[in-house]
């Protein structure tokens, strides 16, 4: 039991370090770190624009930055040799007819799309006389799936003027919606598909992607196309995103009208300032919706306007819902040197609305996908570019959605497609398996050293530059424990308030707790507190982290951390950046306030949880330098005190007020990497951790932060692997949580960490696998030090 003075002096010690003014300086670092890094990447990007004089110097700069958005996206499967496109039903109308098609963009994924057909085929004149029907991919926003009304004019108006019009479904929308929830879910899920997709090394733009370019695959195979007249038009919110990358990447696409995306936003203030060059954001930056901050982008430069000036020398329409400051947006400059690089000044054209996006219709030119009024702006290009004329009038001819959708029982039960996340946990059997298989082949040694060279790089920038520089703030002592209050400042200025609990009047440990379970045969007898130990007073220490930070672990864990105390054990609780007193806290989900953080950094190349890495061996640098302590004793605890969901529980849709809690690993996780990269830690506890990377895939719903997904993770193994390196270190994992934050059982517990209980074969007491929190963990620890 812990001494009850010390226990009281817990209850009474404040966790906060800093002073108010100091500690919203604090949160707002995440912030502002994001920002300065943001441009930081904009004033490198400035720096390789002014160098680009030439067409030779442009297709330079552009082909490095398609190469590097190539491989972002993840890995493409093999192109099909032919779709297997199956209509489904044939829908009648005047002049056209719509067909419902269904066909698989790669093994499992099912597309589901209307393809609007003129009926009867209009003859040439119609079409200025030019030879085959121009083609149109229309790339629908996040609001409405394909049967969206403005997408329904779309494709009747060009097909009665002898147009083919293909308007898919995207990866998550109308009836490839991944989760029972209709509405808006369908777009917020977006979050979830592309955490999920991120740990396995792929991407929901990398997806999507693939997926128009079967699209364009199934356009081009049909009779009499002209294959010099497709082109894909990109809706206001979130369809510009997709249309533009698949643009770039694909050239059979010979016109993009990509709405709001290359430039100025609908959130952009304006009117622009007069040094928009210098001022303006060209990177962009995070959200929750990973299509519109690509991974790496800021990092290696192929920042939205390139991506959409590599469409050059082909026609652009550059288009934006709502009003446009053409004078001075400098990306419309950038655009007229590239294209005047072609001699192609006259394929580059723009439309745009009025209003702002906060001012109501119709004083604002809102829309869904593409309105009326935007058309407008569109028609006269395509006539001028393709001989599309534009249509005397727009009749519209509606049908309800139902009309329109694809799939029936039939068609689902010959089908049976699979949801993203069952596509995304295959993908992961395979590649962590052969991570695994390559793992097996190295020595113990060999395959420590191999898996930090690969964290390493999944996580980002792990490697404090020096110890961080220390202020002691005050200290509190009582009941034989001194409490330092510390502030600890990185090498990139972020700070880590850190409470320090020393023992100052040390108790003699019993025996039996220093020879492990079992007893001994001294049993009851006392040894000198191992603090007194030959070697002078040293005080061996655990380093304690949450997501909750230091105030957690003094409202939920001060038994246990009374009771290290008076064994002699020091006990260090950092808050590293975005954790406890440094929080900036928020609702779960996609409104937690480090979802943009999170996101920007994997547009810069780092993740969230490596940097925090980062802070934390930092935190270990300061100790070893302390006099005081014995870094060679050195044990981690990684806790969460957020509750668990208790199955059978309803999921919700993601906006609910009473969503299924979300799980807090991060503690875990920031422990388990410390130990695997830190040679002198020698104990490890985990408490309420994630079991594995790969228990995210294994739902349509993930309850899990954002800012602790690494992606990549599931190519080179699984945090499996990582604890099997650690041995044979005494390793403890209680209460483990999957995707769902539900407790995880001990036979799943252990099928989870096979690889881990193999590698501590024949030393199974070092490995300790609890399917609940226990007790014990301190005196566990307290063993583990002596």
């Amino acid at each position: 039991m812990p001494d009850q003075g010390t226990r009281e002096f817990l209850d009474r010690l404040s966790a906060n370090v800093q002073p108010p003014e100091e500690q919203a300086r604090a949160r707002a670092m995440l912030d502002d770190d994001c920002r300065a890094r943001l441009r930081a990447a904009n004033r490198r990007d400035a720096a390789a624009w002014a160098k680009v004089q030439s067409l030779a110097d442009w297709e330079r700069f552009r082909d490095a930055r398609l190469k590097a958005l190539r491989a972002s996206l993840g890995s493409f499967p093999p192109e099909p040799k032919a779709l297997d496109v199956e209509v489904t039903k044939t829908l009648e109308g005047d002049g056209h007819r719509v067909e419902c098609l269904v066909f698989e963009s790669r093994p499992g994924l099912v597309v589901t799309a209307n393809l609007y057909v003129p009926d009867p085929p209009r003859a040439k004149p119609a079409l200025s006389g030019r030879d085959g029907m121009p083609a149109f991919l229309l790339v629908h926003s996040h609001h409405n799936p394909k049967e969206q009304a403005e997408l329904q004019d779309m494709g009747v108006l060009w097909a009665r003027l002898g147009c083919l019009v293909l308007v898919p479904d995207q990866i998550s929308h109308g009836e490839r919606r991944q989760q029972p929830f209709a509405g808006r879910e369908d777009y917020r899920h977006r979050m979830v598909l592309g955490m999920q997709l991120h740990l396995v090394g792929e991407s929901l733009m990398g997806w999507m992607v693939w997926d128009l370019m079967r699209c364009v695959d199934l356009l081009l195979a049909r009779p009499g196309i002209d294959r010099e007249r497709l082109i894909v038009i990109g809706s206001v919110a979130g369809g510009g995103d997709p249309a533009a990358v698949l643009a770039a990447l694909d050239p059979r696409v010979k016109c993009a009208i990509p709405f709001n995306f290359g430039g100025p936003q609908p959130e952009t203030t304006y009117p622009l300032p007069e040094d928009a060059e210098e001022a303006f954001n060209f990177a962009g930056s995070g959200s929750f919706e990973s299509t519109r901050n690509l991974r790496l982008s800021a990092r290696d430069g192929f920042l939205p306007y390139v991506i959409v000036g590599a469409l050059a020398p082909r026609p652009l329409i550059y288009a934006h819902e709502f009003a446009w400051d053409a004078a001075r947006d400098p990306v419309w400059k950038r655009f007229g040197r590239i294209w005047g690089f072609y001699g192609a000044a006259d394929r580059l054209a723009a439309c745009h609305g009025w209003g702002r996006v906060t001012i109501r219709p119709p004083d604002a030119s809102h829309c869904n996908n593409v309105g009326a009024p935007h058309r407008k702006g569109i028609y006269p290009h395509l006539e001028r570019w393709f001989g599309i004329p534009a249509p005397a009038e727009e009749p519209q001819m509606r049908r309800p959605a139902e009309e329109l959708r694809c799939i029936t029982d039939a068609v689902a039960a010959r089908r049976q497609p699979k949801l993203v996340h069952y596509l995304a946990k295959a993908l992961s059997l395979e590649r962590a398996g052969k991570a695994r298989a390559a793992l097996a082949a190295l020595a113990p040694a060999d395959r420590r050293r191999k898996l930090q060279a690969d964290w390493a790089r999944l996580l980002g920038d792990i490697e404090p530059k020096g110890a961080p520089k220390a202020e002691t703030r005050g200290k509190d002592d009582l009941a034989g424990t001194t409490a330092e209050r510390i502030v600890l400042t990185l090498d990139d200025g972020f700070v880590v308030p850190t409470l320090l609990l020393l023992p100052t009047s040390p108790t003699p440990l019993p025996l039996r707790e220093r020879q492990g379970e079992g007893g001994s045969r001294h049993k009851g007898s006392t040894l000198p507190n191992p603090s007194l130990r030959e070697g002078g007073g040293l005080r061996p220490i655990v380093v304690a982290v949450a997501k909750q930070g230091k105030a957690g672990f003094l409202k939920h864990r001060a038994d246990e951390l009374a009771a290290l105390l008076a064994r002699g054990i020091a006990v260090c609780l950092p808050d590293v950046r975005s954790t406890g007193e440094t929080d900036a806290n928020g609702e779960p989900g996609r409104h937690r306030r480090t979802v943009n953080p999170s996101s920007t950094y994997l547009m810069l190349g780092e993740t969230l949880t490596g940097l925090r890495l980062r802070d934390l061996r930092g935190v270990l640098r300061y100790l070893r330098s302390r006099p005081d302590l014995d870094a060679t004793r050195l044990a981690l605890w990684g806790d969460s005190f957020a509750p668990v969901n208790v199955p059978p529980f309803a999921d919700k849709p993601l906006e609910s007020n009473d969503c299924p809690r979300e799980a807090e690993p991060l503690g875990g996780l920031l422990a388990l990497f410390a130990a695997l990269f830190e040679a002198d830690a020698k104990a490890l506890l985990i408490r309420r951790g994630l079991v594995a990377f790969e228990a995210a895939l294994c739902s349509p719903f993930l309850y899990v932060p954002h800012d602790v997904i690494v992606p990549g993770a599931l190519t080179a193994g699984d945090l499996a692997d990582v604890a099997a390196s650690l041995a044979p270190m005494p390793v403890r994992l209680e209460g483990l949580v999957d995707g769902r934050n539900c407790a995880v059982s001990e036979p799943e517990l252990r099928r989870w960490l096979e690889p881990a209980r193999q590698a501590y074969a024949g030393r199974e007491p070092s490995l300790v696998l609890a399917p609940t929190v226990t007790d014990e963990g301190w005196a566990w620890l307290a063993r583990a030090l002596v």
